[in-house]
Formats: structure tokens, sequence, C-alpha cells
């Protein structure tokens, strides 16, 4: 086997497949595409994953509780965390928690103010008392984790009683012909891209496998209210290329 197979082979099974080489394989190529991570988030979404993000936000309804503790899971570089946190009206803390801490050091720049606490932390075992937080985010992220529905779990335990978990994660578009565009930006133009300015090819032939092998809307629904979330729901973003879930502990 050659390198580039093994590669290929190692990122097919981060998909989701092994879970155990999942772990290992998700922290290393996000600790290794760190310092050019939001870069390319921001040119190969031409932008839009900020809209994204603010959508989540809106979905979190954070103003109800403007003062509460609040979980952004998988934060990677604190995209979300700091977000909420530059709002004038916020006035809480935001537990910004990452398992890759190269990740975490990219984003601290971005954060100004004592509202934000980064956390090495994995999803699975988060060092955070049962019912401490009021909300919950994730932004592209809980497909990585290497165990769906134990994260899941996970951030049900910290959450307050009707405190909301909100998920934006990427979609496959359900129109046949936003599909097929979709599918030959992400498997060919995005890989290449993103490939050649990190220099970490695997990281970028992960993400569309990642986004394969991860539950539809209706699926994930389905388990958010098998790990006791109430009210599940979740709307399609940019012709079914993203969606928000959100639900209710």
């Amino acid at each position: 086997m050659t390198v580039a197979d093994a590669d290929v082979a190692l990122a097919g099974a981060a998909a989701g497949y092994a879970d155990g080489e999942k772990r290992r394989y998700v922290r290393q190529i996000f600790s290794e595409i760190a310092p050019r991570y939001d870069f390319l988030n921001h040119l190969l979404s031409f932008n839009i994953d900020r809209g994204w993000r603010r959508r989540a936000l809106e979905a979190l309804e954070w103003r109800r509780s403007p003062r509460g503790t609040y979980l952004d899971l998988c934060a990677g570089t604190l995209d979300v965390a700091a977000e909420l946190a530059r709002d004038p009206a916020f006035g809480g803390l935001v537990v910004g928690a990452d398992f890759a801490e190269p990740m975490l050091r990219a984003g601290a720049g971005k954060v100004s103010t004592a509202a934000v606490v980064p956390v090495l932390a994995d999803a699975l075992a988060l060092p955070l008392a049962s019912g401490s937080v009021a909300g919950a985010v994730v932004a592209f992220g809980i497909r990585n984790v290497a165990d769906l529905d134990a994260a899941l779990a996970e951030v049900h335990r910290v959450l307050v009683p009707g405190g909301r978990f909100v998920i934006l994660e990427f979609a496959t578009p359900r129109s046949f012909v936003v599909r097929s565009v979709y599918h030959a930006y992400f498997h060919h133009v995005l890989p290449a891209i993103g490939g050649a300015i990190s220099r970490q090819r695997t990281a970028y032939r992960y993400l569309p496998r990642s986004v394969a092998a991860f539950p539809s809307e209706p699926e994930l629904a389905r388990r958010m209210a098998l790990a006791g979330f109430g009210g599940v729901r979740w709307d399609s973003l940019t012709f079914g290329v993203a969606a928000v879930h959100v639900g209710t502990r």
C-alpha cells in the first residue's frame, strides 16, 4: 500500500467506519490545518459560512438568558464563541470546548474579552457539571465526534432544563441539480484547493467523506430525540447545503 493509499484508507475510516481511528485522525488533521483553517473556511464557502453561524446563534435564542453560560462545542477556532461574545447584549460566558489545542490557539486572537473561556476537552467527556449551561451550539463539528449518540447525551447532561442545543452541519441537497453541482465541487474542487493551500490533502478529502457518512436531517432529529431532546426541528440552508437542528432539554 502506498502512502497515498494509506491516507485515503485512514480518511475513510475517520468518516465513520472506525471510531478509535476517527478520534486520533480528526485531532491530527485539525491540528495540522489550524493555521489556514479560517482562511480556507471563508474561501471555500464563498463566505456563506459566516451567515450560517449567525443563523445558528439566532436559533440558540440566547437573549432569553443573556447572562448565562453557553457551550460552543467542537469550537475549533472559536468563530461562534467570538461572534456571541461580541454582541453588546451578551453579558454571560461562553465555554469554547475542543480537543485539538492548535485550533483553540489559532482562534485566541479573536477573543479579546473574558467572556470566552477556551477549554481543551473531548465532546464525549465535557468538564462541566450537569445542568450547568444555559444553551449549547456546535457548528460543523458534530460529524467529527467518535460517537454521535454519546456526544448528544453529554450535551443533554450539561444543559439546564429548557436549555437549547443547536447543531449547524453540512447536509446533502435534495434537488438533483443542486446535488450534482454540490458533489462536483465538494468532491473535486474543494479537496484540490484546500489541499494545495493547507498542504494537508487528506484533511480535505476527509470533509466530503464525513458529510456523506453523517445522518440525514430526519435521522439526526430522531437521534436527538432519543438522547432526550424535545421539540426537535430543523431548517435547511442555502438550497440544502447545510441545516440547523434545534432541540430542548
